[in-house]
């Protein structure tokens, strides 16, 4: 049997089918889920009991390529689609001992964002919730091979997940399924660059699942500028939405503001920001950027700078974190590989 006639893991009603035809224990099934999306056991391992092993794979991507920083614990993961396209995982290994996975929802990103290398693809392709958990899949069977535990999931690799709401929401069931990952709805967060109507959906639905706001300037012109979907999603849309989603979750939302020198980075834009969230109940990471070659205008706020800003912040009682960036050996030109590859590959693919 070759792995294409082979039934995904993630496919549930063929599973149950082939419970039924082959008069499987439902036990069976659910030994195999949990020694693979719980414990994150090797394949070989976790279908080494299973009766009907050589009917199932276990993943719907191939690794491409995976990069290891040399000066931290973060590693990229390339992935290739059963359509030859290429997308990106992001393993953060924190000091403090807790990881992270940072996944990819999409091939490209038509939010056209100017700071995002994956925006500069010039396609936009969904991926199928299958995609979305095998990425979880493959990254916690490599920190559980090294005695390590997966503790959070973020959407905040490639795409805006709101524009593949369906399948995101679909993932985001089995993370959080008891029969399949049992993820704490807690331990995930969507990041979005602010698709409000998507954003109230998934309040609504998911209310303990994080979210957050890649939010970048209070001033309209200047969001604009950076991110062009902000034409569409003006910031006093933008304010409403946040202060409705306080309302249905009870509690903080993230707000993502990445330092960019000259643009959106002085004391007055600190203040701005910190009249701006009066009412909203929000955390504001500060993001040092991470220049990508399509965007030679745009470079990175400097520490001392950003520190600066975060202190206008907290005078005002803004709960905020300035954050480090991770991998910078094998993220700084995050994207770049990908893009370049993808962009021959949808060219190919339309011949």
């Amino acid at each position: 049997m070759t792995v294409s006639d082979r039934i995904s893991l993630f496919d549930a009603q063929a599973i149950e089918q082939l419970r039924k035809t082959l008069r499987l224990d439902p036990q069976q099934i659910r030994v195999l889920r949990n020694k693979l999306l719980k414990r994150f056991l090797a394949d070989e391992i976790a279908l080494s009991e299973f009766p009907a092993a050589d009917q199932i794979h276990c993943h719907t991507l191939n690794v491409f390529r995976r990069c290891d920083s040399e000066i931290d614990g973060a590693s990229k993961l390339l992935f290739q689609t059963s359509a030859g396209m290429l997308i990106e995982s992001v393993i953060l290994r924190i000091a403090t001992g807790r990881t992270t996975l940072c996944v990819s929802s999409q091939v490209g990103c038509a939010a056209a964002c100017d700071f995002c290398a994956t925006g500069k693809m010039g396609i936009a392709q969904d991926l199928s919730a299958a995609e979305i958990l095998d990425q979880v899949l493959q990254a916690g069977q490599i920190l559980a091979a090294e005695d390590r535990r997966l503790q959070n999931v973020v959407f905040m690799g490639m795409g805006e997940p709101f524009h593949n709401e369906t399948n995101l929401h679909e993932a985001i069931e089995a993370l959080t399924a008891t029969h399949l990952f049992d993820r704490s709805p807690g331990s995930i967060l969507v990041s979005t660059v602010g698709v409000v109507d998507a954003m109230l959906r998934c309040a609504e639905r998911f209310p303990l699942v994080n979210l957050a706001l890649s939010l970048h300037s209070v001033d309209q012109q200047t969001r604009e500028q950076i991110i062009p979907l902000a034409k569409k999603y003006p910031l006093h849309q933008l304010r409403s939405t946040l202060q409705e989603v306080n309302r249905i979750q009870q509690r903080e939302t993230m707000i993502e503001y990445l330092m960019l020198a000259g643009v959106n980075d002085s004391l007055d834009d600190a203040r701005q920001l910190s009249e701006w969230l009066v009412g909203i109940d929000a955390h504001v990471n500060l993001i040092p950027y991470n220049a990508i070659d399509d965007s030679p205008h745009l470079s990175g706020t400097v520490r001392d700078e950003i520190t600066a800003f975060a202190d206008v912040l907290k005078a005002t009682g803004q709960k905020t974190t300035v954050r480090y960036s991770l991998g910078s050996d094998i993220a700084a030109a995050c994207g770049q590989l990908v893009k370049k590859e993808n962009r021959q590959r949808a060219i190919d693919a339309h011949r």
